[in-house]
């Protein structure tokens, strides 16, 4: 079956991305970046930020920060049970992930993990004992020795998985699109921008779109005549921005959004680009022994700045806490929000200072319920579309968010920080709610996890943009295999549950072409389609 892949730029011998520690220099503001910018944002007073996405081969998956969690158990089978497909369920989808880690040693950093792999070798921050020690201070962060999700637990301290190999990233491109790029049925196509999918008739009662439109990605013009046609399957894996952008310039959208700039409407689904989730982010910075952090470091332009972060956390609110508002977490086991430690200023809402020594932990909000929305305002395919995350405009948020940051204070407060934390910056030190949420809508913004905009949903609902099989409502031969399809956001850094969705989705799709033709080759290997 040939395949053809259309695609921006290429990874290769880029040494911003394939260096781990020069991650900071690929986004935002690169080439390798889509460069968006959300628009205004009313949670975050009206503010406005970059939102970094991935423009190379391997997507963002060469363009992140490279922590590698596959998500609660719980989140796996929430999945299951709003798609109404027991595949989803984590028993089938823990299987997978062997599969991937064919692609990665898996370090061992402290002697007490289970996993299998060689060493691999990672630089201190300085603060990994301190970090370390704070969970044998405090029994509310207790350590976690396994933070990728696997043992099915995430609550906890402990060291980050990354997605790393002998001191190189590992992303989709340098894994699996570089273990089959010698087959003879694969075509790259390098600078080539898919600009719409172009409508080929029906069958079953369903449209179809197996031609593909692109363009030269350097020239930022259309070309119709730049086509290419598939026989059978068209995938989208351009995330949850690209695939959004795709379907709407398609006409596969919602009418408000396509019928004021002319496009037809083929697919009349007012969900495609609705439901957009992210994980809020909100530096927390204290001040530390002078010249005991990396400042330095990033101050020295003749160094690239190292980010060098080696440990998170991960912890749920206590039941008083959450009074009189809904749970929207998976599970019992599954996180509110999240703390990452660094031993410098980290803050995408102001610069380093040009003197002294910071220490910031950041926190994150795992379970949002504010929803955003993915639109294009125009027909040109290089026009970036309006991009809006509505992140922290419920209650949850924000008050999950302003529990994170008390609960950084009491981590930073332990005796394992003694001698070295000196006091923290801004408002801190403050006890007021109010200033917290101020201080939280001054400084906030995303830690680059968009999903969700192409949401699975049961076979037989209207709601929704695919089926539990990755197709789109309404279409045949059309598939979604990215972070969009996900009906919520996973509780976690969601790399690995990329992976995950895409192990799978090439079960379904072999099992697809095995039906048609025949062929036992095909035969997936952890297929299950029960309906739940």
């Amino acid at each position: 079956m040939p395949l053809s892949i259309l695609l921006a730029f290429s990874d290769k011998n880029v040494t911003t991305v394939n260096a781990p520690f020069l991650a900071p220099a690929v986004t935002p503001y690169t080439s390798y970046d889509w460069n968006y910018t959300v628009i205004p944002q009313a949670g975050q007073n009206n503010r406005t930020f970059p939102y970094p996405r991935g423009r190379l081969l391997g997507g963002s998956s060469s363009a992140n920060y490279m922590a590698l969690q596959y998500g609660s158990h719980e989140n796996w089978d929430k999945v299951a049970k709003v798609t109404g497909d027991s595949g989803w369920l984590w028993s089938n989808m823990k299987r997978y992930i062997s599969k991937h880690k064919r692609f990665i040693n898996t370090p061992r950093l402290d002697g007490h993990d289970n996993y299998e792999g060689e060493p691999v070798s990672l630089s201190s921050q300085g603060i990994d004992n301190r970090v370390i020690e704070t969970t044998r201070q405090l029994a509310e962060f207790p350590y976690n020795k396994d933070t990728t999700g696997i043992n099915n637990n995430l609550l906890g301290v402990g060291w980050i998985q990354s997605s790393i190999n002998n001191g190189s990233r590992v992303s989709s491109s340098t894994s699996y699109l570089s273990a089959s790029s010698g087959r003879p049925n694969l075509t790259i196509l390098l600078n080539a921008m898919v600009t719409k999918l172009l409508p080929t008739g029906s069958s079953q009662g369903l449209r179809t779109f197996r031609n593909v439109q692109f363009a030269d990605s350097r020239t930022n013009s259309v070309n119709e005549s730049f086509q290419v046609q598939a026989t059978r399957e068209v995938i989208l894996s351009a995330g949850s921005i690209g695939s959004v952008q795709i379907l709407q310039l398609s006409g596969i959208g919602d009418p408000e959004d396509l019928k004021p700039l002319g496009i037809p409407v083929l697919i009349n689904n007012s969900e495609v680009g609705k439901n957009l989730q992210d994980h809020p982010l909100v530096p927390n910075i204290f001040t530390v022994q002078d010249g005991a952090s990396m400042d330095h470091v990033f101050r020295n332009q003749t160094a690239m700045g190292a980010a060098i972060i080696n440990t998170f956390g991960f912890a749920r609110l206590s039941p008083p806490l959450r009074e009189g508002l809904e749970d929207p977490s998976a599970g019992s086991t599954t996180p509110h929000y999240e703390m990452i430690f660094a031993n410098f200023w980290l803050s995408a809402a102001a610069p380093l200072p040009p003197t002294g020594s910071f220490f910031t932990i950041l926190t994150s909000v795992m379970t949002p319920t504010s929803r955003g929305t993915i639109r294009i305002h125009s027909t040109n395919p290089f026009d970036a579309p309006l991009i809006d995350p509505n992140m922290l405009t419920t209650e949850w948020d924000i008050r999950v968010m302003r529990e994170s940051i008390k609960s950084a204070k009491r981590f930073a407060s332990a005796s394992a920080w003694d001698g070295y934390i000196t006091g923290s910056v801004g408002p801190l030190f403050s006890d007021s709610d109010a200033i917290l949420d101020d201080y939280t809508r001054q400084t906030s913004s995303t830690i680059f996890h968009p999903t969700s905009t192409a949401s699975m949903t049961t076979f037989a609902s209207k709601n929704g943009v695919t089926n539990p099989d990755l197709t789109v409502k309404g279409t045949l031969g059309l598939r979604i295999v990215d972070l969009s399809v996900l009906p919520f956001i996973p509780s976690c850094h969601p790399q690995g549950s990329a992976y995950l969705i895409a192990e799978r989705a090439a079960d379904l799709v072999k099992a697809s072409q095995a039906y048609f033709l025949g062929d036992e080759d095909l035969k997936p290997q952890y297929i299950v389609t029960n309906i739940i």
